[in-house]
């Protein structure tokens, strides 16, 4: 009688973890698979802390994670996301948005860490896109630039 209760409990634990495994895979899909998240870009994207960084309504802010500066006329800092969506289509969707924000391309680097790079007139971005276990973490940096280190310090 032991023997089957253990056995049954056994089967029960191993049924939950299948069933939190298939659920938590559903997010990782292509933009194909019609589950809400994966693509992002909806309708639900929001300027956050930067005015001319968008960022998919897909992904919720981590704000223990996040700071802003601002003062006199910029804003510079990290600002930390969480969310259940396509990397591929997460890069996508920055490339595109930050070009229609009047961010220029510099570099980037795309592999189960991903780096994009853009510079403005007098600022640079950076987004930091990292594989989680069951989610994608996100971090956008943006700091001023200057001709002259002795600049920063005015």
């Amino acid at each position: 009688m032991k023997n089957r209760k253990q056995n049954s409990f056994y089967l029960m634990g191993i049924l939950l973890l299948l069933l939190l495994f298939v659920n938590g895979c559903s997010g990782l899909r292509g933009s194909d698979s019609g589950v809400q998240g994966t693509k992002p870009g909806g309708p639900g994207s929001l300027y956050y802390g930067f005015s001319d960084v968008l960022i998919p309504g897909e992904l919720t802010e981590n704000t223990k994670a996040s700071y802003i500066i601002q003062s006199h006329g910029f804003s510079a800092g990290v600002l930390s996301f969480k969310g259940r969506v396509d990397r591929g289509s997460l890069i996508a969707f920055f490339r595109e948005n930050m070009a229609k924000d009047n961010w220029k391309p510099i570099a980037s680097f795309t592999s189960s860490r991903s780096i994009l790079l853009f510079q403005k007139d007098s600022r640079w971005c950076v987004i930091n896109i990292t594989d989680g276990d069951f989610s994608i973490n996100v971090e956008v940096g943006v700091v001023p630039t200057s001709e002259s280190p002795d600049d920063l310090m005015k």
